[in-house]
């Protein structure tokens, strides 16, 4: 006889074991039909799911985040489905939720899915979403399944069980004629998928491996509304008009080639915006009492043995082999601040250490995930470490937070800030009684700043847990930009110490920090957050000087003249073209003012202001206009 006990705190008692849908039954026929799923002391459960226990229930519709990842992962087998239905011999894989959606990959020989394809799988797909197929769960035994799968012609799927470990319970989901491995849950029938819509296909390798099979992989999303789906569609439309790629080479900031691969050619009016970036964060951290150091590019393999990156990350990494030794492009930069650190001996007065550097580093990335700024072989990093003692944790944790937080006020993030608490990887450094002290220390940290965190199971680095710091842009997009790492490990790996005040020799606490992340990246961000209109602080060109005729030539070069020796990034524009088209293509260029010069202003020594969002301001003296200009650069981009 389970005792059921609602959210609400209210109880329904049965007189024998009941499943999660009868329990919405009793509740009423509204909450039944909306059904997705249930969470049985917190396990996310189909809701066939029978329940012979006393036990908490959670009802789970599309309404809650976990309903809509069931209704995309139950997308997902409908999606493969539809690919069997239509393309008997297609072998199906994987189909994973992903953010906003799902995809599955095929291995199809006989040919490539095209968009034509797309539309008649979509087709196929609300043709047996409306046949309200239900959704059974089994359990099958291993070599049960493989033959099965097997027989099938679904060799990928067998190859998936082989790899599954034996203690595993396997299951499997059977929908009408479709049978897909999967540990679920999913939805009761394929009738509660009506929302959904296929993206696009692009090619995957099997396991991530290019030794691999090239395989088919399908993108979709789904939502449990409409007007979810309009909403998701018409942001995506504006993240393409916003594609920093594009707008890159619209205002001739950057470009990449293939002699290249993942390297940024850095143009004169994209430098402009790195090294404003670069020069703020040097100056800001410079005021907190860090020192900027510079170490080298190449270094030895044998201090990536030490610090354990060639042993979990060495596949990330590019080597060079020379005079019979061997030396890794520099990845990251924490061994080698550590090597600064130990040259000389520190005693516990002279904690904390603070080292930043800017230089470059390198990392091997795929090259299908390289994209644009956002996924490069070369960055640098507002990278830096603080070497502190115990009880200085949370105090250098806090400060470093406080200054995260008004640097991306700088920038335009004041709001929706999420920050995340990532822990210990399953492949990690250190015994899981270091782990425990660190994430303790790092979640301390972030109460005693008053700061709301989530935890993230499995995802910190594999030297130490980390904070997260994600930015939402101005079109609701997630990025996760700051990070603060905890590392009990490597200052002990590469013998890091200092003398302590009873004069025994201490491993410091190393804290890993940056706020941008990598300063390709970060402006990738920032070019789509701003759609290339840069607040002013930021704009490769601050003004431009437009004559009317070329009478008043000499005017115009003596304001772009005053204004550059006010530091004025300030350009004039001579040419004999109307002043009409001269205003439109400067503020098609996202130039923030536009002075305008005629007779009568070169007369009375004054500038007509206009701004790059067409707003006239009037007739003002050069000095009246500077002031304009600087006020706005003073805001940076500050919202309030």
């Amino acid at each position: 006889m389970p005792m059921i006990t609602l959210p609400d705190g209210s109880k329904k008692e049965f007189d024998k074991p009941v499943t999660v849908a009868e329990v919405a039954a009793s509740i009423g026929a509204g909450l039944a039909k909306a059904a997705l799923a249930g969470k049985v002391n917190g396990k996310l459960v189909d809701t066939s799911h029978v329940i012979s226990d006393d036990s908490d229930l959670v009802i789970v519709t599309g309404r809650d985040p976990e309903g809509l990842e069931v209704i995309r992962h139950s997308t997902a087998h409908l999606l493969a489905h539809a690919v069997k239905t239509l393309f008997p011999k297609a072998q199906v894989t994987i189909g994973p939720v992903i953010e906003d959606g799902f995809y599955y990959d095929f291995s199809y020989q006989e040919g490539t899915f095209s968009i034509e394809d797309l539309a008649r799988i979509e087709e196929k797909m609300h043709e047996l979403a409306a046949k309200n197929i239900p959704v059974v769960r089994k359990e099958i035994k291993r070599e049960e399944a493989i033959k099965f799968f097997r027989d099938l012609g679904e060799i990928y799927k067998a190859k998936i069980i082989e790899d599954i470990p034996g203690s595993e319970t396997l299951t499997i989901y059977e929908q009408g004629d479709f049978t897909d491995l999967c540990r679920g849950p999913h939805t009761p029938t394929t009738g509660a998928l009506k929302i959904f819509k296929l993206m696009k296909v692009a090619g995957a390798y099997w396991r991530g491996d290019s030794n691999n099979e090239m395989l088919q992989r399908i993108y979709g999303t789904a939502w449990n509304d409409k007007k979810s789906l309009d909403e998701y569609l018409t942001r995506l439309e504006e993240a393409e008009k916003r594609d920093h790629r594009k707008i890159g080479k619209h205002l001739d900031l950057f470009h990449l080639q293939e002699e290249a691969p993942g390297m940024i050619f850095w143009h004169p009016h994209g430098w402009i915006i790195y090294q404003q970036i670069k020069q703020y964060m040097s100056q800001k951290i410079l005021q907190d009492g860090y020192q900027e150091i510079q170490t080298p590019q190449l270094v030895d393999i044998s201090l990536w043995e030490k610090s354990g990156h060639a042993e979990l990350f060495k596949d990330d990494m590019f080597i060079v082999d020379t005079e019979n030794s061997q030396y890794a492009i520099k990845p990251m930069n924490c061994p080698c601040h550590i090597q600064v650190f130990k040259n000389g001996l520190r005693s516990y007065r002279d904690l904390p250490i603070r080292y930043a550097e800017f230089s470059n580093l390198h990392r091997n990335e795929a090259s299908g995930a390289m994209h644009g700024l956002m996924r490069v072989r070369q960055l640098a990093q507002d990278d830096a470490h603080i070497f502190c003692r115990e009880d200085q944790i949370q105090e250098e944790s806090y400060k470093f937070i406080q200054l995260l937080l008004d640097v991306y006020k700088d920038f335009g993030f004041e709001e929706n800030l999420t920050i995340r608490l990532a822990t210990r990887p399953d492949k990690r450094l250190g015994d899981d009684a270091l782990w425990d002290h660190a994430e303790k220390a790092l979640s301390e940290s972030l109460k005693h700043a008053g700061l709301a965190f989530e935890v993230r199971p499995k995802e910190g680095a594999f030297y130490g847990p980390k904070i997260e710091f994600h930015l939402k842009d101005c079109i609701g997009r997630m990025w996760q930009c700051g990070t603060l790492q905890l590392d009990y490990n490597m200052p002990n790996r590469l013998e890091a110490y200092y003398i302590g005040e009873d004069s025994s020799k201490k491993v410091p606490v190393m804290l890993h920090r940056a706020a941008f992340g990598s300063l390709e990246r970060f402006i990738g961000i920032l070019i789509e957050h701003y759609a290339g209109k840069f607040p002013v602080w930021l704009a490769p060109v601050q003004a431009v000087v437009l004559n009317i005729t070329d009478k008043q030539t000499p005017y115009v070069e003596k304001v772009v003249g005053f204004l550059k020796n006010q530091g004025i990034r300030a350009k004039s524009d001579l040419r004999n073209e109307k002043i009409s088209y001269k205003i439109r293509e400067h503020t098609l260029q996202c130039v923030p003012y536009l002075l305008v010069v005629g007779d009568r202003e070169a007369e009375a020594n004054t500038v007509s202001v206009r701004t790059q969002r067409g707003e006239d301001l009037g007739i003002h003296s050069m000095e009246a206009a500077l002031a304009l200009i600087n006020a706005e650069i003073a805001k940076k981009g500050r919202i309030h």
